[in-house]
Parts: C-alpha cells; structure tokens; sequence
C-alpha cells in the first residue's frame, strides 16, 4: 500500500500530479472490469485515484468495499468521494470515521446531486446543507484528512451567477478544503478564466484540472447538458465524422485531452484528473504521449 500521504502533501511538491476517477461497478462483472482496468493503471503509477458515491448513499457499501481494494491489492492512494445527500450529521460522522479507520486519510466532500427521479437538492432533516458544512465536519472529526471540493469553470447548472458559483466556493475552502478537483471541460479558457476568478476570490489552493477523454457524441453532449459546459465545434465536428465507428470516436477523445492536458501543464496546471470510467485506454494512451513529450516532468 502506498505511504499514506495526503493529496495536500503532494500537491506541495510542485510537481504535476496524475490521477483517475472509478466509480462504484453495479455488478460483479463490471467490478470485474473496473479491477482489469486498476491493474492496467497500477503500472502507470498514479499519484491518487478518486472513487465517486451514489446519491443518498446508494453505493455506500460498494464504494468503501472497492475503495478498499483499490488501496490494499493495488496499493493506490485512494479518495473517496462523499456527499450530503440522505444522510444525518450522525451517519456522516459515522461514515467519515469508517473512512479514517479504514486508513484513507482524502475525501472528495460533495453536496451531491439528487436522487434518481429527483430534480431539487432536499437535504436530510437531521443533515447537511452545503459541502462547506461537509468540510467543516470533516475537519472537526479528523484533521489530519485533505479534503477535496468540486469547482465548475463554467458555473454550477444551480447557481444564479458566476460571481456567486464563486462565493460558494470560497465558502468552502475557508473551511477547510486543501484543493479543488474542475468538472470536466473542453476548452482549457475556462479553466485558466476560472482559476483567475479562484485567485482574485482569494481561493488560494490548487486547482487541478479535471478532464473527460469522451467515447462518442451522444455521450458527451450528455455529460455537456449535466453540468454545463460546452461543446467545442471543433471536437463536435471530428465527433461527428467518427459517426458510430466506436473505436474512432475514442481515439477522437483522446487526442482532444491528450492536446487539453497537454496545453495545461505546460502553462504549469498542478496536474490532471481524468474521469476514465473505468477504462484504462486513455490514460494508458495519454500517460505514453506526455512521457514520450516530456511534458510529465517540470523543471
């Protein structure tokens, strides 16, 4: 298992970081698939890799479990995600000591998003508002956990205005976040426009890219209308000509994050955190090229 550092702790060394997202399977054959996947990334030696939490704790059980696998067989240093959704401040606590005694010492804290069916945030009545609150918790039970919290460079769907996405997000640094993880985005001017609206908020922390290498059209324009970013024309447009050959479409997507990630470290962004799906060809892909470029490694 690795060292039990905090992301925190990483991100002071000034290098760039690379790590993934997985999220909980549904079934033993896609855990099966997920864990292929892990083996094939355990080689590329990420810094960390994220695994995500289904609304009102749906996947509490298969989230800890694989979480749990990912630290103990392939030795990763895992983040948990956790949100707010369906659960008491008590069952939060009780979840986030599970957390530290299972030996994760980063959690992703999230308000979360609404159950399936749902369109409007309710918290529990005996629970959590806001992910500021989350952090706050987090803090008070283990302070010795880095916590990470979500930023949208192209606004929450849900806040009124960008300046107020913003606030929102100071709020949760102030108590007690140690760096922000980006939606996805395609066009790496949002990204550099966020983190000028970050700085001159006061959001001192690090902001690392967060980066979708997309497999097909219907599904990035899907993920675009969820939290919204847009589309460029220019990735649309090879999309497009890749129609339903599904092996192009990939190699379409990759190339697209391969330029994105490639364009952010070399204007020094903190690293890149790639939301795979439980594949591995991409970062195996994009791990090869930056290598070979030599973009991995700053001076």
């Amino acid at each position: 298992m690795k060292e039990s550092l905090s992301i925190g702790s990483l991100l002071e060394e000034g290098r760039p970081l690379r790590s993934v997202e997985f999220f909980p399977p549904k079934d033993e054959a896609a855990g099966d698939r997920m864990l292929r996947a892990a083996a094939e990334i355990q080689r590329l030696e990420p810094d960390f890799v994220s695994i995500t939490y289904g609304a009102g704790g749906s996947t509490r059980d298969s989230s800890l479990k694989y979480a749990r696998m990912l630290q103990e067989e392939f030795g990763f240093r895992v983040m948990p995600h956790l949100t707010c959704v369906g659960h008491s401040k008590a069952e939060l606590r009780e979840i986030i000591d599970e957390f530290h005694e299972s030996g994760f010492r980063n959690i992703m804290a999230l308000r979360g998003d609404p159950p399936k069916g749902e369109t409007n945030f309710k918290p529990h009545p005996e629970g959590l508002h806001y992910a500021n609150e989350l952090v706050a918790l987090i803090q008070e039970l283990h302070a010795d956990i880095s916590i990470g919290v979500a930023g949208y460079p192209e606004t929450h769907p849900e806040a009124p205005s960008p300046d107020e996405d913003i606030a929102n997000l100071a709020r949760k640094v102030r108590a007690g976040a140690t760096f922000i993880t980006t939606q996805l985005f395609f066009d790496n001017a949002a990204y550099f426009k966020f983190v000028d609206a970050c700085r001159k908020a006061d959001i001192g922390v690090p902001v690392i890219p967060g980066i979708l290498p997309v497999l097909n059209l219907p599904q990035v324009r899907r993920f675009c209308a969820m939290c919204n970013a847009k589309l460029p024309k220019g990735l649309e447009d090879r999309l497009k000509i890749a129609g339903e050959d599904a092996s192009v479409a990939q190699d379409v997507g990759i190339d697209w994050a391969h330029e994105q990630v490639r364009a952010l470290l070399e204007k020094n962004a903190p690293g890149f955190h790639l939301y795979i799906l439980n594949r591995a060809k991409a970062i195996r892909q994009l791990i090869g090229r930056l290598d070979s470029e030599g973009v991995l490694t700053r001076s």
